[in-house]
């Protein structure tokens, strides 16, 4: 299984580079009860606002932390969001199944749907 995602900027309309995500695992083994969380993989998004992790993953919990509030400061706009965390379960991943979580993004709100 990968995971990808792709940001689009709602205020502008079109896609968001240069913001940085990166995701993590939920290692039910490790930390407390609730288990600890471990990174897998961080990165930008580019021009065409999309970014791949090539790591390859399996069943479980995972999260994607976006670096909004960076993003947003760099183009000078006061935003209420100093990052978007999206936190999903994939419970039965195929080999050749592929996780993609796009992220519509503007400085006080944002949306995100399990895309395709």
């Amino acid at each position: 299984m990968s995971v990808s995602t792709h940001v689009l900027d709602a205020t502008t309309g079109r896609p968001a580079s240069g913001v940085r995500v990166s995701l993590s695992w939920l290692d039910p083994l490790l930390g407390d009860a609730d288990g600890e969380w471990v990174a897998v993989a961080d990165g930008e998004t580019g021009a065409d606002g999309r970014f791949g992790f090539g790591e390859p993953t399996g069943s479980g919990v995972y999260r994607l932390t976006f670096g909004t509030g960076e993003y947003f400061t760099a183009r000078g706009v006061a935003a209420f969001y100093p990052q978007v965390t999206i936190t999903f379960e994939v419970k039965d991943p195929d080999a050749r199944e592929h996780v993609h979580v796009p992220l519509l993004l503007s400085p006080f709100g944002y949306s995100t749907y399990r895309g395709s």
